[in-house]
């Protein structure tokens, strides 16, 4: 393109084209708008001038949304957004500042509204820029005590009616989402037994979750009640404890017999430390009554109910945490609740799904997929769902009696697991199974020598797809460096891959993700036994702005934001809606490309005026400093002499 051409498209970006960006938008939004004034004579008589006339007055746009009244001023440069007094908090509202600049113009229209309408809550956004990628959008909250200068938003998402009560409530008001609130409750209930287990136990990391589950298992048994652990001396509180939980095992036909005695032979640490269930003065109980009341009252309806949330498995992550540990110690690298469920939306999990995770930890990728094929499920199809279309493998003993507590928990009695070697599984007799569905989370940098490049995550997901039936949709998590694949032997398999599997997609996830651990992590999704096409586009993805963010005392949680953003990748990733390459790049691939996001990328945007600008004002600088230098002939000019 001319430089004229350039220059002309670029005079052409006028407000104009910042109201059509925005009035898209709000329709995205499903909000519906108004230019100037709108269908409530209240607000339009309201309207005053900016200039200060006493005339009426036309913001950009109007809307209501539920109680709330929305009025909009644009802007075309990003420069023009808001003008402050020196403490960022307090918008001039002087006529110049008014007239001028979008925030401020914006917060004299929703004062007007307060002062002359009995509408008492108006979010008043002043947006500016002409870059539909770039715009800038600041809401701020106007009631008659005063306003509220909020957080920049991508779009309006968040302000449609059946949105916009949880944005007043958590980002105006500052109070909590349920979830943050759930999970602070949880993560406060682990650090309290973990204490407990410690002070009154005397129990190391590892022994705190399998007493935890051991407990668990005997409150679900009918006959069996916390008034019976009396600390008695002859039939001690360990063993009527054992007994009732060995009991509902029995009941509830865990199968095999070799599988459900190797859990019961994890538990028999509650028989064999006497301090356990001797009388302790200080809590006027044996630690293991104490511990069966605290559980039976706080945490046993949470993980029986039919919900995606892993509990003993934040019970085990927060165990470790508060051991000082981060979990790599172990070689655990527990899941969020978040991306188990979006492995289920990406495998596109049905209720006649046959799925397998090889490397089940303490179950969290089962349960989210229990939760989503019983959602769907018709109500005489949900017994065989938790019968027979679950199945997990295990290296770990501690961890599998974990994960075979969690399923028992949740009604999965036959409880298709097993203590295994994944990797010693033959793949010939896994194909022969059927399983329709991979779900997995490898262990992780187990694969840095000769010695045990056997263990390398490349392998276990070739693995795995060998394992699976034909045409089963497969989704791993791991290291970005897997995806890369700098080694020969990591070229090997990711060919190994193309020749007889297919890759549909890599996404590069938030870099917090396994918060605390240091990983940073991408989704890969495969459909097995069927040799890539080479003209494939392979889907690429940068979804590391997921709509989580760290927060103080829980960790991981998610923003407003967290739902759209996930909207937005599914619609990207299954219906092809269309999306910057910043987002999602469809390529063609190699064996030898890092199958990343990354690596596939190109800037398509057109540069913003503001980058038109900087630009501009760089190359200036740029040539008059070397024509004073004396190197003006690099311009076809003379050199300026100095004297």
């Amino acid at each position: 393109m001319h430089c004229g051409n350039s220059f002309y498209l670029w005079c052409k970006m006028t407000e104009k084209t910042t109201d059509l960006i925005i009035s898209k938008l709000l329709d995205a939004a499903n909000i519906e708008h108004y230019a100037e004034s709108g269908p409530i004579e209240e607000i339009n008589k309201a309207m005053v001038s900016k200039r200060g006339t006493g005339k009426k007055g036309f913001p950009e746009y109007l809307a209501i949304s539920g109680d709330f009244v929305i009025v909009i001023e644009d802007k075309a440069k990003i420069e023009d957004q808001a003008k402050y007094l020196n403490d960022n908090e307090t918008l001039l509202m002087d006529t110049s500042s008014v007239t001028k600049y979008a925030e401020n113009g914006a917060l004299h229209y929703a004062l007007s509204i307060i002062q002359n309408t009995n509408f008492k809550k108006v979010i008043a956004f002043g947006c500016s820029g002409t870059d539909d990628k770039r715009i800038v959008i600041r809401p701020i909250f106007v009631s008659p005590t005063g306003y509220k200068i909020l957080p920049k938003v991508k779009d309006f998402t968040q302000f449609s009616i059946k949105n916009i009560e949880r944005y007043y409530n958590e980002v105006v008001c500052g109070n909590e989402s349920i979830e943050r609130v759930e999970l602070k409750t949880i993560l406060s209930r682990a650090k309290s037994l973990h204490e407990d287990l410690r002070n009154y136990g005397q129990l190391g990391d590892k022994e705190k979750p399998l007493v935890v589950s051991a407990i668990l298992l005997a409150l679900e048994e009918k006959d069996f009640s916390t008034e019976n652990l009396t600390g008695d001396e002859v039939k001690t509180d360990g063993q009527k404890i054992f007994d009732a939980m060995s009991a509902h095992m029995e009941r509830v036909k865990v199968e095999p017999q070799v599988k459900k005695q190797r859990v019961i032979d994890q538990f028999r640490l509650i028989i064999n430390r006497p301090s356990l269930s001797e009388y302790n003065e200080k809590l006027g109980k044996s630690p293991l009554r104490y511990f069966a009341e605290y559980l039976h009252s706080n945490i046993l309806t949470a993980i029986s109910s039919n919900s995606p949330e892993d509990v003993l498995g934040r019970f085990y992550g927060e165990f470790i945490r508060y051991s000082g540990g981060d979990g790599q110690t172990l070689g655990v690298v527990l899941t969020p609740k978040h991306i188990t469920e979006l492995f289920t939306d990406l495998a596109e999990i049905k209720p006649t799904d046959k799925v397998l995770d090889p490397c089940c930890g303490t179950g969290g990728f089962l349960i989210a997929a229990m939760h989503r094929m019983l959602t769907l499920a018709k109500e005489e199809d949900k017994e065989n769902i938790k019968r027979n279309n679950l199945h997990g493998i295990e290296l770990r003993d501690d961890m599998f009696s974990i994960a075979t507590t969690n399923m028992i928990l949740r009604g999965d009695g036959k409880s298709n697991l097993i203590c295994a070697d994944f990797l010693k599984q033959d793949s010939d007799e896994m194909h022969d199974k059927g399983f329709t569905v991979g779900l997995m989370n490898p262990p992780y940098s187990q694969g840095k020598t000769k010695n045990t490049a056997h263990l390398r995550e490349l392998k276990f997901i070739c693995h795995l797809l060998d394992c699976v039936g034909d045409g089963a949709r497969c989704v791993v998590i791991v290291p970005q460096s897997t995806m890369v694949g700098k080694t020969k032997e990591d070229k090997i398999d990711k060919q190994y891959i193309l020749d007889n599997h297919t890759l549909e997609g890599v996404i590069t996830l938030n870099t917090d993700t396994f918060y605390g651990v240091g990983t940073n992590p991408v989704i890969a999704v495969f459909t097995a036994h069927q040799p890539h096409p080479k003209e494939k586009l392979v889907k690429f993805v940068d979804f590391k702005d997921d709509g989580y963010e760290v927060f103080a005392h829980v960790g991981l949680m998610p923003t407003n934001r967290a739902k759209e953003r996930k909207k937005l990748l599914l619609d990207c990733w299954f219906q092809g809606k269309a999306a910057p390459n910043s987002f999602i790049v469809r390529s063609t691939i190699e064996a030898d490309d890092e199958w990343l996001h990354s690596f596939y990328y190109f800037n398509e945007e057109i540069p913003s005026e503001a980058d038109f600008e900087k630009t501009m004002a760089d190359y200036l600088t740029f040539e008059f400093n070397m024509i004073t230098h004396g190197r003006g002939y690099l311009f076809d000019r003379k050199e300026v002499v100095n004297g």
